[in-house]
């Protein structure tokens, strides 16, 4: 790692910091079948791990949903898009990537790259009153 570069791993506790300076930010929503459900996750689960820590993963989050148990999320901010290639080309992505493509019914999924422009501190708690 240069002199010039931030480490932005993420803590072996899941812990990230979003304040940190992210230009490429993902945002995706899996509905997957049922019955497919634990594969996707045993398949996911060790590549959020691996890409938590990898240089310029800013955060990286795949959660099930609250509601529907069928339902994924996955957030993941990268300090430059030399950082999110370097994930996509990733071995234990495409091995994810390649697990789900051919053993999970995906039901329903939507992805969205933002290239981030600017971005600011969102902290709504000081609108409650003590």
């Amino acid at each position: 790692m240069s002199i010039n570069t931030v480490d932005t791993r993420i803590s072996s506790a899941g812990d990230h910091d979003k304040t940190q300076p992210t230009e490429i930010i993902v945002s995706a929503y899996y509905r997957v079948h049922p019955d497919d459900r634990q594969i996707f996750i045993d398949a996911v689960k060790p590549e959020m791990q691996a890409a938590q820590q990898l240089p310029g993963c800013v955060f990286y989050a795949f959660s099930q949903d609250l509601v529907n148990q069928d339902a994924f999320h996955l957030s993941e901010g990268w300090a430059n898009i030399e950082a999110y290639e370097r994930h996509e080309h990733s071995e234990t992505f495409l091995k994810a990537l390649a697990t789900v493509v051919k053993h999970v019914r995906i039901l329903n999924r939507e992805g969205i790259r933002y290239d981030v422009a600017k971005q600011h501190i969102d902290d709504p708690r000081g609108k409650v009153s003590a």
